[in-house]
This record gives C-alpha cells, structure tokens and sequence, in this order.
C-alpha cells in the first residue's frame, strides 16, 4: 500500500509539470529537436527505471549533464519503450500502478509504447513461467478469466489517461507457454492456445488497433519457433506480431544474426505474420562489438520484404554498475551512455 501511494503521488507530481511546461508563455520561441516517432521502432525496455531512480540512480549524457533517463533516450535515437507489468509483486515494482507511472512518462516524451504481461507475480521466462499466487487454485477456466480481467484492468488504467499502446505482449518468452503447468505448451499446447487467445481477445476488447505480441526466446533457433507457432496454429491461436529475444556474445553475434534474419523470413512466408525483435542485449563493457551487432541487426530487418520486421528493443540499456547483477546495459560505470547507442541514432 505504501508503495502505491508513492506511485500515485509521483504520478500526479509528474502530471503537473508537464501541466506546468506546456502553459509556460516561453515555450513557444524555444527551438525543439525532431524525433522520429513513426515507422521502425527503435526501443528500450526500461522497466528497471523507477526503482533505481527511487534508490539514487541518476543518469547523464556525454558531457555529464544529468538527465531524466527517457528524455536521453529520446534524444540518443529511441522512438518506443517498453515496459514489463507483474500481477502483485512483493514489492509494488513492476505492478500496475508503477507501469502506469513510467508509461504516463514515455507518453509525454511522444514516445511509443510496448506492454509486456508476464502473467506473474515475478519474472516469466524459460525457465519458470508460475502463476500468480492469487490464481494458484484456479480451475483452468478461472485462470483464462484472470488473464482476461487483468489485462483489461491494466490497459484500461492506460487508456484513461489518453495513452494507448502500439503494441502489446501476451506472455513473455514463452518457448514453453505460459502459467504452467496448465498452459505449459509442452504438454498442454491447447490450453496455452486458450490461454494466449484469453489475453489476445482482452487486449483488442480495450484497443482493437494495438498489435497483439507473442515473444519467444533464442530468436536464433527456427526448430523452436516452428514448433510453437504451428502449435499455436493448430489449436486456433492468436496472434499479430511474432516477438524475439537475441543476446549474443562477442564471438557469434554474426552467426547469431544470420541465423535470425533466417528465422525473420521463414516466419514471415509461413504465416504472413510482422516480426519484432524485443529484447537485445551484449555486456556494457563490450559497446563496440555491441555497436556493429546492432547497427548489422538493424540494418538487415529493415531491408526485410514489405517492412515486416518492425523494430528493436534494448533490454534494460540504462542499467549501470550491475543494477540487480545485471551487466548487460549500454550505460558505462559512470552513468552515462555507451557507443553502443550510435546504432540507434
């Protein structure tokens, strides 16, 4: 409870400065860069952001200047964040009312928005995909309830205050499917089926035009793909966007991406399906390889038939000095962007 009152406050502080700044009789003969905001997306998830700016964390440009993190994204080439949301977290992070407060940001900067539903009180990957513990007894047909009023619930919050997302995950990296064991995809691919189509169904009930995201991992291995999706399809799955992640090392980026961009196209000509690579990432301290990793990726899926390939996002880029143990951010020790960012910009 403290923590979402803290989140509303923040909220509504945020709210009236840019109130505040759009009233100022001065900010008419400022002279404002241009952003791209249309056509590929070129993105960051930055879910981390409150919580490390709640324990001190600040960030700066090239010249040290302290800036609010999304506006130097903005300004370093990004036109989209994305941003994860958890059903009741332990410690209010990630929750809906902390996904409101950051997307409440981006949507003021003009940026474009991508909604990541673990369907989980914590992280959803690979390696565990648990129900939240509020629906650990649910029959199954409760649990594709869950999903649906959840996911109502959060986009709902969203579009009351005028934002609405472009795109919008159902599930996160779910190779294996999602709220296991009754929709672990391994052995119960019908009832994934049903269960993705509950959160699909959910989504276009708030906004029919976002496109509804289903995000694998390993965007390099087509056998995992190929029998997810025509899995999916068997079982009347649903789906506008095939979503991947990609994190490759300094010694095979370039297999990796060759092995992707494979992968892209053979999607695309199965199901006549969009493709979005929705989390990259290479450790921090390897920005120039990083840098001709994205700039390699970036060009490719933009040279794919008919623009189907829409976008990158970085994971978490503005992680610094192991937040969380994680070293795989494109901010140097010092807080401040690395080269990597060149192949955005």
């Amino acid at each position: 409870m403290k923590f979402r009152s803290i989140s509303i406050l923040v909220f509504l502080l945020l709210s009236s400065i840019f109130i505040a700044c759009s009233d100022d009789d001065d900010e008419a003969t400022i002279e404002k860069p241009t952003y791209d905001m249309s056509g590929y997306a070129k993105g960051a998830d930055v879910s981390w952001l409150t919580e490390m700016e709640a324990a001190g964390y600040k960030f700066y440009d090239q010249q040290g200047k302290s800036m609010e993190c999304m506006t130097l994204l903005r300004e370093l080439g990004m036109n989209s964040i994305r941003l994860r949301v958890w059903v009741d977290p332990d410690n209010g992070w990630c929750n809906k009312n902390d996904l409101i407060v950051k997307a409440w940001r981006a949507h003021q900067l003009g940026m474009r928005l991508l909604i990541d539903f673990h369907y989980s009180d914590s992280w959803a990957d690979p390696g565990k995909q648990n129900k939240p513990v509020a629906w650990s007894d649910y029959s199954f047909d409760e649990l594709k309830e869950a999903v649906s009023n959840h996911t109502v619930d959060v986009l709902t919050g969203l579009k009351n205050l005028g934002i609405s997302p472009e795109w919008v995950q159902v599930g996160n990296e779910t190779g294996n499917g999602m709220l296991w064991n009754d929709g672990k995809a391994s052995e119960h691919m019908d009832q994934y089926a049903a269960l993705s189509n509950a959160g699909y169904d959910a989504v276009k009930s708030v906004f029919p035009d976002s496109k509804v995201i289903i995000h694998l991992q390993e965007g390099d291995k087509k056998e995992l793909f190929n029998w997810l999706f025509s899995g999916l399809k068997e079982n009347q799955g649903k789906w506008d966007v095939i979503g991947m992640s990609l994190y490759p090392t300094k010694e095979n980026w370039k297999e990796k991406n060759d092995l992707c961009l494979e992968n892209i196209e053979a999607l695309i000509n199965q199901y006549q399906t969009e493709v979005m690579i929705c989390e990259v990432g290479m450790p921090w301290d390897e920005a120039e390889t990083c840098k001709q990793f994205l700039e390699d990726l970036i060009t490719r899926t933009k040279e794919v038939a008919q623009e189907k390939c829409l976008g990158v996002f970085y994971w978490e880029p503005q992680s610094y000095k192991s937040w969380n143990g994680y070293t795989l951010g494109a901010f140097d020790e010092s807080g401040k962007p690395t080269v990597t960012f060149d192949a955005f910009n």
